[in-house]
């Protein structure tokens, strides 16, 4: 792929990409085997769990979790109060979309007491293991110390485009945005009103600036993380992309990935 030559430019030596078009074909960039931390990423695989804990009935969307009146569903949605990393909460349900790794430290340990697995293994059977992620291990919390590496991220990628650990119908809800009234704050990339989210994907609908590119359709949904790691899918054209560049997110990022993902959509979205 020609937009490649874009990710050269990058300060990331270790930067590895692979792109999935409209036909499912995928285009690869550097040592896509190489794992690494994937950071925040790793909600998204901490929510796909928790989806399929929900369908096969060890708890529900509407499961009370964490502080009064909050529900798995608002956790997962980061509109259930808490702070970026703080076990009191600082404002009531649904006020704000408070980015909060403690939430999603809330729905681990909520699925672990009901089913009696600890959350490491709980992903490991519900999506690494029938997935075929086979280099993908938790280590730590799952909002961020999942260890993967692009070949297992695009098994993931390819289950957000056609769902099959979940139904059509969750994975739907599951990113289309929750609570749409809820403004925020992306973290190291800005405040926004709306600030759209789903039941664990970013949606991008009317962000700007932004990580994604000025390309990417409103209902283009994904997540980033501070490890320089980013996994997206956008419906609309049919594209996804996953990269790891083991560089920690920052300025630089905010700048090369939106011109990288605007070329990688004009050379295959057409």
């Amino acid at each position: 792929m020609r937009a490649f030559d874009l990710a050269r430019e990058w300060p990331a030596s270790s930067t590895s990409i692979c792109v999935i078009d409209r036909q499912g074909e995928t285009h690869s960039f550097g040592d896509t085997s190489r794992a690494s931390r994937i950071a925040s990423v790793s909600k998204l695989l901490t929510a796909w769990a928790t989806h399929v804990a929900v369908e096969e009935g060890s708890t529900s969307l509407d499961a009370p979790v964490g502080q009064q009146n909050c529900t798995l569903a608002h956790l997962l949605a980061h509109a259930g109060g808490y702070s970026f990393d703080g076990a009191v909460p600082i404002v009531a349900v649904k006020r704000k979309r408070i980015y909060s790794n403690t939430g999603y430290d809330l729905i681990t340990q909520h699925i672990a007491d009901l089913t009696g697995i600890e959350f490491s293994e709980y992903l490991k059977d519900a999506i690494f293991a029938p997935l075929g992620m086979n280099k993908s291990f938790l280590n730590g919390s799952g909002a961020s110390a999942v260890v993967s590496c692009v070949d297992d991220l695009v098994e993931f990628a390819l289950e957000l485009r056609n769902p099959s650990l979940i139904s059509v119908a969750t994975a739907n809800a599951a990113t289309t945005t929750q609570f749409a009234e809820l403004e925020g704050v992306v973290p190291g990339v800005g405040r926004f009103d709306p600030c759209n989210w789903g039941l664990g994907p970013e949606i991008h609908g009317s962000k700007h600036p932004h990580w994604m590119g000025s390309r990417n359709s409103a209902s283009t949904f994904g997540h980033f993380g501070g490890s320089g790691s980013f996994i997206w899918h956008d419906p609309a054209a049919n594209v996804s992309c996953v990269g790891l560049c083991e560089v920690e997110f920052d300025a630089w990022a905010l700048h090369h990935w939106p011109i990288f993902f605007d070329a990688v959509l004009d050379e295959l979205a057409r």
